[in-house]
């Protein structure tokens, strides 16, 4: 991996130099991660002219948290209370006399951004925008991999939950055993907050579990999502409890499988975000459900469960081939509940199969 980390910075290094830039800096944490190996707590990255420095306040203990570190990259562990990577690393840049550094404005704070100027007076300060998080959008077939593996856990996790007596539990006791059981699966913990939505709590998207009890002919609505090797995966699912679903929640559900399906179907290599948006907005939009939808219907994962390219309808840009994104199209009716379905998938031309579907949790609609 080692070689594979210093392909990623040696293309940064390249596009700051035809930038005019020496050197760059590198502060939001999955940045890090993605050209270091490893982001220890408040550690900071600087790529420079000829060498690249991790600086941090501890040294890196190399546990799952933190990520694997290139063993090939110089660390500098800072001694002193309270002294700041950031400006250690802007130092080290003046010292070398570059004349120009290229910062993450999005994620550098103004105090922060003084306090450069101050160590590094005759060094330009640019901007350099998302170029770490547009390199980061393709993923290799190792990232892939790791997301395959943690689609296989939260599969795992959420299979063995069905398997299990529902009825009378809470929201948050479903929610904290299925945090358990990624772990329990080999997860270094979960993607996100897990969310279990019941009643007329179902459908809602990034539900906060509540004390609210599981009771027959509930739809229950599960969103989790594993966390391995930093890689993030995410999958929704929507059953009914301890009865055969009601007319209207078999109408609902089939439109909104009707809908993922669209999404799903429209990942190819070439295709507008915006388009893989409307082929699954569109079938519940006709349906008369359009004011009760998301922003958007699905977004980019890897070392951050919410990245680019984010699938919404102004969103612009088109998809490569490996790119991993979520499909989740969902409708909730307040007072009654509602229906989510969300698959992590991988684009493929289609002389590939098409579509690499990750979470493979069985999408049809069950009583539990």
């Amino acid at each position: 991996m080692s070689d594979v980390y210093a392909a990623r910075r040696g293309l940064l290094r390249d596009r700051c130099s035809a930038a005019g830039n020496a050197a760059a800096l590198i502060t939001r944490p999955a940045n890090v991660r993605y050209l270091a190996g490893a982001a220890p707590s408040g550690a900071v990255l600087l790529v420079g002219p000829s060498e690249d420095v991790l600086f941090c306040s501890k040294t890196p203990t190399g546990d799952a948290d933190e990520g694997r570190l290139d063993e090939r990259l110089r660390v500098s562990v800072l001694t002193a209370p309270g002294a700041d990577p950031a400006v250690a690393a802007g130092d080290l840049a003046a010292s070398v006399r570059a004349d120009s550094l290229a910062v993450e404005e999005h994620h550098l704070t103004v105090a922060r951004h003084r306090a450069l100027r101050s160590v590094a007076p005759k060094t330009r300060l640019a901007d350099l925008g998302f170029s770490v998080e547009q390199q980061r959008l393709v993923k290799d077939e190792e990232e892939i991999a790791c997301l395959r593996i943690a689609a296989e856990i939260a599969d795992q996790a959420l299979g063995e939950l069905l398997e299990s007596i529902l009825v009378g539990r809470t929201e948050r006791h479903l929610a904290l055993e299925l945090e358990r059981r990624l772990v329990d699966h080999g997860a270094d913990g979960p993607a996100f907050p897990t969310s279990v939505g019941t009643g007329p709590n179902s459908g809602r998207s990034r539900h906060r579990p509540s004390d609210r009890r599981v009771e027959e002919g509930d739809f229950l609505t599960a969103s989790l999502g594993a966390n391995y090797r930093g890689y993030r995966c995410e999958i929704g699912r929507t059953f009914v409890i301890g009865t055969s679903p009601a007319d209207w929640q078999i109408e609902l559900y089939d439109l909104v499988f009707a809908a993922q399906r669209a999404g799903r179907e429209a990942l190819v290599p070439g295709a507008a975000y915006r388009d893989v948006d409307h082929a699954a907005r569109s079938v519940l939009d006709s349906a008369g459900y359009g004011e009760a939808l998301a922003p958007w219907t699905g977004h980019g994962v890897g070392l951050e469960i919410d990245e680019d390219p984010q699938l919404a309808p102004t969103a612009m840009g088109k998809l490569d081939a490996c790119v991993p994104v979520t499909v989740e199209p969902g409708v909730h009716l307040p007072g009654r509940g509602g229906v989510r379905i969300d698959d992590t998938l991988v684009v493929r031309p289609e002389a590939d199969g098409g579509p690499e579907l990750l979470t493979i949790t069985t999408k049809e609609l069950l009583a539990l």
